[in-house]
C-alpha cells in the first residue's frame, strides 16, 4: 500500500489516526508507527504477555472504580508508547478516550517552563506563562467530543480562555485571515480561519473533565474547537501565529478536510457537537 494513502480515512487503525496530535480521540495519545519510519512495525510478532496484559488493562479501565480507572489510564498510556502492535490504541480507558500519537515522544511541561506564544500579524506579540493564562477570565463548555473515525464521548466539559480574548489582546492586524497553531511535541500543527478562531466555542483549554489537563490529554494547555472533529483540537499547544492565509495542518496534509465541521465534512453525517 502506498504511503501516505490517497484516502487515509480508509486505512485506520493500520495507517495514521486523525484524532489530534496524538490524541484526537477523546485522547489520542497513541503513536501509530509510520511504515516509512518503522518498516518492521506491522510484521513484528505480538508477545503473549503484551496481548493479555493489554486486554487486561482495557477491562480494568472499563469495569472498575474511578481510582482504578485512573491507574489503568496511566498504565495504558505508558504501554502505548512501547506497543508496536497498535492493540493498546484500540482499548478505551476509563474516560472514554483512546491513546494515539504522531510523535515518538513528547516532553513534559509545567508552570516553570510552559510558554504559549502569540505572534505573527499582531501589534502586541506576547508569551504567556501558565500562571498568566490561569489568571484570565474563563469559559466552561460541555459538549460531545466527536472523532472523525467514529467514536464519540458525550457531555465532555472543557474550561479555558476564549481564543478570541488572546487575539484581541494581541491586536490583530487588518491583513490577518487565519491562525496557525504549533505544539511542543515538535510535529503537530493545526489551523483555523480568523472567523472560526473568534467563535465563542473555541478555547485555549486549561481544564478537561473537571481537572487540570494532564500530559496524556495534551496538557498543560491544549486547543479545543467544539464544533469540529477532534483532530482540530491540538494537544500540547505552544504557539498561536496570526497569518494572511490558511496553512493546512498535520492531518489535512494527509487528506482530511481543513474545515472540519462535525457532520458536514470528511464524508461524515454525525450529529453536530456545538
Amino acid at each position: 500500500m502506498p504511503w501516505p494513502p490517497a484516502d487515509p480515512r480508509k486505512h485506520w487503525p493500520h495507517g495514521p489516526h486523525p484524532c489530534s496530535n496524538d490524541d484526537v480521540t477523546p485522547d489520542p495519545d497513541r503513536h501509530v508507527p509510520d511504515p516509512a519510519e518503522d518498516p518492521d512495525a506491522h510484521g513484528r510478532p505480538i508477545g503473549r504477555r503484551l496481548f493479555l496484559g493489554t486486554l487486561g488493562l482495557g477491562a480494568l479501565g472499563v469495569a472498575t472504580a474511578p481510582w482504578l480507572q485512573r491507574g489503568a489510564e496511566s498504565a495504558l498510556g505508558a504501554l502505548s508508547g512501547q506497543d508496536p502492535t497498535g492493540l493498546s490504541g484500540l482499548l478505551p480507558n476509563g474516560g472514554g478516550f483512546r491513546y494515539y500519537s504522531v510523535a515518538a515522544s513528547v516532553p513534559h511541561k509545567g508552570p516553570a517552563d510552559y510558554r504559549l506564544t502569540v505572534d505573527g500579524l499582531v501589534d502586541h506579540p506576547r508569551a504567556y506563562t501558565l500562571a498568566d493564562l490561569r489568571a484570565l477570565p474563563r469559559t466552561r463548555l460541555t459538549r460531545d467530543v466527536q472523532c472523525v473515525t467514529g467514536w464519540r464521548v458525550p457531555g465532555t466539559p472543557f474550561e479555558g480562555v476564549r481564543l478570541s480574548t488572546l487575539l484581541d489582546a494581541a491586536g490583530v492586524r487588518p491583513t490577518a485571515r487565519a491562525i496557525r497553531f504549533t505544539c511542543f511535541d515538535g510535529t503537530y500543527t493545526e489551523s483555523l480561519t480568523l472567523d472560526q478562531a473568534r467563535r465563542p466555542d473555541v478555547l485555549v483549554a486549561l481544564r478537561m473533565q473537571g481537572k487540570d489537563i494532564g500530559h496524556d490529554h495534551g496538557g498543560p494547555v491544549r486547543l479545543y474547537v467544539a464544533p469540529m472533529y477532534f483532530y482540530k483540537s491540538a494537544k500540547w499547544l505552544s504557539g498561536i501565529t496570526v497569518s494572511d492565509h490558511v496553512e493546512p495542518g498535520y492531518w489535512e496534509r494527509l487528506g482530511y478536510d481543513v474545515d472540519a465541521w462535525v457532520g458536514r465534512s470528511n464524508g461524515r453525517t454525525d450529529d453536530p457537537t456545538s
